[in-house]
């Protein structure tokens, strides 16, 4: 267990714990929601049933909204030792058609793409967690949880009761807070289904480069392979596909196939090798059909649904609502209704989520037809200004939906700096290199 000095949480003698926020689940979304609460002085208890550092499943991709995000919490890249800089994407049409694609130069305009290991990212956010003030009680699970007029009453696994203000659940996909509420939904198992396994020895140019493949039969799902671990070498390669309706395919016989195909082993190599075990995992991706709030607990992460339909992504969400939810609590003195935190929770999510899900959604049918994803690359691809402006608003510079929402029209539109401008980092920056 690990706990902050400086956290104000106390448990009296008869085991109950007293905190004003309680907050379930220590990943990106629970500790986002844990350092802006304790920032603002509030008194915060994180619980997680894992123990970190530890896996999780995931593409280890950071979108530029993701970038910012981290930033703003004081994350520090040096701290998350697998941190790898991108600069440029390679993406190829469901036809075979490459484009390459330019993001900006990063010593004068800062980070718009990284990936790190889920392993090192949460734990690094832990620490800052702890550091900001908040208490993080590690491999201690939530056994059950009830939110009553006035308050939050849990009960944890090492038998101690907790009473809060408000609780946050940031408990993922199959989250056990809202299962114990009542608020499961019988059969669901999300809006998209992913597979992953890190691949060692990669000697092509994926060692280099962050790859996006279009393949006919993933459509509108797509294969990824994302350089890690600060050296070449080493990539985390995967794909996505969607559940609308149609059988989803058996993963790891198509990732075997997808890893035979001639362009994607020439991009990784001969020596390519897979190491641990293939991971697969649901993404809820249905923020505006989620529960958001239930009395006094407000659900973030992938909880809510907080993910973009059209890729998949959720980091940046998991941040974006975490942050939200602690400034939602903070925003009101100790002792606020439920119903007054909940709705501007509510708010918020909706003002900054709801039209890029609608967007995504739209972009989705487009793309799943081979013919609507090779016409979007070779608009994509039609000169550099095309290239370069698409490939930031891919990776969230600006909100899915920024031209159809004038509230968030601003006069630097995709022309703002990255994440951690001026940032000394050893992260390796690839040179630029040609088929």
């Amino acid at each position: 267990m690990t706990t902050s000095e400086a956290s104000t949480p106390r448990t009296n003698g008869s085991g109950v714990l007293r905190t004003e926020v309680l907050i379930v689940g220590a990943g990106p979304a629970g500790t986002a929601a844990a350092i802006t609460l304790a920032r603002a002085g509030r008194a915060v208890t994180v619980v997680d049933k894992a123990v970190f550092p530890r896996d999780k499943c995931c593409g280890d991709g950071l979108t530029t909204g993701a970038l910012r995000e981290l930033e703003s919490l004081g994350l520090d890249p040096h701290d998350v030792p697998s941190w790898t800089a991108i600069d440029e994407v390679w993406m190829r049409s469901p036809s075979g058609r490459v484009v390459q694609m330019q993001l900006p130069e990063r010593s004068s305009n800062g980070q718009f793409s990284a990936v790190a290991r889920r392993t090192d990212l949460d734990a690094a956010l832990v620490r800052l967690a702890v550091a900001a003030g908040a208490a993080v009680r590690e491999g201690t699970a939530l056994r059950s949880i009830r939110t009553l007029p006035d308050h939050v009453e849990a009960l944890l696994d090492d038998g101690t009761t907790v009473t809060a203000d408000v609780a946050i659940a940031a408990d993922g996909m199959w989250s056990p807070t809202r299962k114990m509420l009542h608020l499961n939904e019988d059969g669901y198992l999300g809006e998209w289904h992913a597979f992953r396994q890190y691949l060692t020895g990669v000697t092509g140019p994926a060692a280099q480069r962050q790859y996006v493949w279009f393949e006919p039969d993933v459509l509108p799902g797509y294969v990824w392979s994302f350089p890690v671990d600060g050296e070449p070498g080493t990539v985390n390669f995967g794909f996505g596909v969607p559940r609308d309706g149609r059988r989803i395919p058996d993963m790891k016989s198509t990732w075997s196939d997808l890893l035979g195909r001639a362009h994607i082993a020439e991009a990784l190599g001969a020596d390519a090798t897979a190491v641990d075990r293939p991971t697969a995992w649901p993404i809820p991706a249905r923020i505006d059909r989620a529960v958001m709030a239930f009395g006094r607990v407000l659900f973030v992460g992938d909880a809510v649904g907080a993910t973009d339909l059209m890729t998949g992504e959720g980091i940046g969400q998991a941040l974006l609502t975490g942050r939200l939810a602690g400034e939602a609590v903070a925003h009101y003195p100790q002792g606020a209704t439920a119903r007054a935190i909940s709705e501007r929770y509510r708010q918020s999510v909706r003002e900054h989520l709801f039209a890029d899900h609608r967007m995504s959604v739209w972009l989705g049918r487009v793309l799943r037809y081979p013919l609507g994803a090779r016409g979007a690359i070779r608009v994509v691809a039609i000169n550099d200004w095309t290239r370069r402006n698409f490939v930031r608003w891919m990776f969230e510079d600006e909100p899915r939906a920024v031209l159809l929402t004038p509230r968030r029209w601003h006069r630097r539109f995709l022309a703002r700096q990255g994440a951690y401008v001026g940032h000394s980092t050893t992260v390796r920056r690839y040179a630029h290199a040609s088929d």
